[in-house]
């Protein structure tokens, strides 16, 4: 008890604290009374909220680190046999410190704002500045006032001698970098916030708000895609049961965001371009962070039961959904006094690039709310006492099918048709060609690769080809407006970066299909109970399993198998599938064995020993499941290309 390193990071948020009221009380004034002085105060506050974030997390990390057993939560997220790595990240192990990380990345931030934001007019960036000083405020309120990461045990007799041990299911390096990617996508969207109220305050919601913040957009989308991307991964090998997206309602919580935030992406280029949708993407703004906002109440509330949830108290539930609450109505009751104001931006014909990339915002916006529905309606009847109901699987995938799919077609057709108007006689001969060709992979290839098809493989093929044809006619379009004395290679090289990434994340979206339509229709799934030495025949593959060896952890003991994987009576790999016993907890985990492979994976996982040498195993057989994975990264690459182009640096070094 004479470390008095807790009570240091303690105080040091408090300080956080008392500087984010300042960042985010006096500017704000300064601003509407035209107060230099007071403006000023915006960004040394926020780089001195960030010093003395930096300072709790360091000491929570100490904590961890030592094994400060004294610390609840240090106490109830980590073990003295815990590996250090995971003693390390155990710090966003757990409710307390998750909020912790959430805010830090949120002063990260908000510096980076102040770095960035010296080209702006003053009173922008004050404004900017101080609304995230105000988020930053509510969630610091919220760790000291109901869930503070330093709080010690009342006596030393109740200081236990180790940890209850990071729960087993977390002990993975999937959770080194899938929380920090998803929180700084979450906490990126109140960049855009922030500058959509700052627009609002100011009255000015003309087209430099959306110059601004489409960088940063950029930014925090790229993040989110990147955290989602990662979290399925790790669902997919970490929890034994071969799939990668269950709709969890917390899934769901950072998909409605991604949703959103795809479609501000796209608006935000009208806005900037054009001059219109200024309305509609101030409200996309609105909502995107909402939505984060409502994915941390969702996840820190406990009124969801799920492997990523992690509170139970509902004072805490309380406290966020007063902060939701607080936060959506002032930001709508701002809007809706300053919208009205706005003129209507440039004029375009229904028939125009416009018109399609509103389309295409108002499906990604009504299938967010798909999603929503599907995830909160089981909440509100639970909470009125109308009975339990389970939404799963089959009600989101036909949904959202109905949905995305002409949202797929309308890709293709977005990146080719021209701006403020257009023909359709004229838009269909130049796509025709590409229409048919589309058709015809969509037909052909299914059973070329897998030997078979179905109407919707044939269907996803089609849309996968045909945004991947569009896109690059798209840029041969392009290429051909230049001038002709050009070579093509250093025409290529004059396109922009934001081109580019716009091409590379809609190729993303077509991989992604891909690996969705083939994996679901053609994978094959089996439990069974296999003995040593006897064939198991799954796709094509003959599994033969040796019996298992006793493998110990630091903190865990194994059953490690071993399977021979033969193909055409030649043996291709040795899978070593696992059944742990975490032994603080007590608690069972199988970590699964996969042959990873460009166009297919074999999976193994390890199940119950049934005795006399038998086990019950499930052999999987996943093709093109890792094009899902590719899919979303080359969309995230395409957003990074995007935020990469020139203008955008010279507008953020100002």
């Amino acid at each position: 008890m004479n470390n008095m390193i807790p009570e240091i990071g303690h105080f040091a948020l408090i300080l956080a604290m008392s500087l984010a009221l300042i960042q985010t009380v006096f500017p704000l004034i300064g601003a509407a009374r035209g107060i230099p002085n007071w403006m000023a105060v915006a960004r040394p506050a926020a780089v001195g909220q960030l010093f003395f974030m930096s300072i709790a997390y360091a000491c929570l990390t100490y904590a961890f680190v030592n094994n400060d057993f004294s610390v609840l939560y240090v106490a109830g997220h980590s073990n003295s046999t815990l590996p250090l790595v995971y003693r390390v990240v155990s710090v966003w192990g757990g409710h307390e410190g998750s909020m912790l990380l959430w805010t830090i990345m949120l002063s990260i931030w908000t510096v980076a704002v102040v770095i960035f934001s010296h080209s702006l007019p003053k009173v922008t960036a004050t404004r900017v500045i101080a609304v995230m000083g105000f988020i930053t405020v509510g969630f610091l309120l919220f760790m000291l006032l109901t869930s503070n990461p330093f709080s010690r045990f009342d006596t030393l007799s109740q200081i236990p001698a180790d940890g209850r041990d990071l729960n087993p299911l977390l002990q993975d390096p999937g959770l080194i970098f899938h929380p920090p990617m998803l929180y700084m996508g979450y906490v990126g969207f109140s960049v855009a916030f922030s500058f959509a109220i700052a627009a609002l305050l100011g009255g000015n919601m003309d087209s430099a708000w959306a110059r601004w913040s489409r960088p940063w957009t950029l930014i925090a989308w790229i993040f989110l895609t990147a955290g989602i991307v990662l979290g399925s991964w790790w669902s997919y090998y970490e929890l034994g049961w071969g799939g990668w997206w269950f709709w969890d309602p917390v899934e769901n919580a950072s998909f409605t965001p991604w949703l959103v935030g795809t479609a501000l992406i796209h608006s935000l280029a009208v806005t900037e371009k054009r001059g219109a949708f200024k309305n509609w993407t101030v409200l996309l703004a609105i909502i995107a962070f909402s939505l984060s906002l409502l994915g941390t109440f969702l996840v820190r509330s406990g009124v969801l039961t799920s492997v990523h949830a992690f509170a139970t108290d509902p004072e805490r539930g309380i406290f966020i959904l007063m902060f939701f609450g607080i936060v959506v109505t002032i930001s709508l009751l701002l809007y809706a006094w300053r919208a009205p104001t706005v003129g209507k931006g440039g004029h375009f014909e229904v028939f125009s690039k416009e018109t399609f990339l509103l389309t295409n915002n108002i499906l990604l916006v009504v299938a967010c709310g798909a999603v929503l529905l599907g995830t909160l309606y089981p909440l509100f009847l639970d909470a009125l006492n109308l009975g339990k109901i389970s939404v799963g699987p089959p009600y989101f995938s036909v949904v959202f099918f109905w949905i995305v799919a002409p949202l797929m077609f309308l890709i293709g057709v977005g990146v080719n048709i021209r701006w403020k108007a257009d023909q359709a006689k004229a838009l269909f001969i130049r796509l025709r060609y590409t229409l048919l060709i589309s058709i015809a992979l969509g037909l052909l290839l299914p059973f070329l690769v897998m030997g078979q098809a179905g109407l919707l493989v044939s269907h996803g093929v089609a849309v996968a080809v045909w945004i991947t044809l569009t896109s690059l006619q798209a840029m041969r379009d392009k290429m051909v407006v230049k001038s002709t004395s050009q070579g093509e290679a250093k025409k290529l090289r004059n396109l922009s970066l934001s081109f580019y990434g716009m091409t590379i994340a809609h190729i993303g979206v077509a991989v992604f299909v891909i690996g969705v339509v083939v994996s679901n229709a053609f994978s094959v799934e089996k439990d069974v109970r296999i003995e040593p030495n006897k064939p198991l025949e799954v796709a094509g593959y003959t599994f033969i399993f040796e019996g298992t060896t006793r493998k110990d952890g630091p903190n865990y003991k194994a059953d490690e198998g071993v399977v021979k994987v033969l193909k055409n009576d030649k043996e291709i790999k040795v899978l070593y599938p696992e059944k742990r016993l975490y032994t603080v907890q007590n608690m069972p985990m199988t970590e699964a064995a996969i042959d990873w492979g460009f166009t297919r994976d074999i999976y193994v996982a390890l199940g119950e020993h049934l005795g006399a040498g038998a086990w019950s195993m499930r052999v999987y057989y996943k093709p093109f499941i890792r094009w899902i994975w590719l899919g979303g990264l080359l969309m995230a690459l395409g957003g990074l290309l995007s935020a990469s182009d020139k203008r955008y640096r010279r507008r953020m070094a100002g």
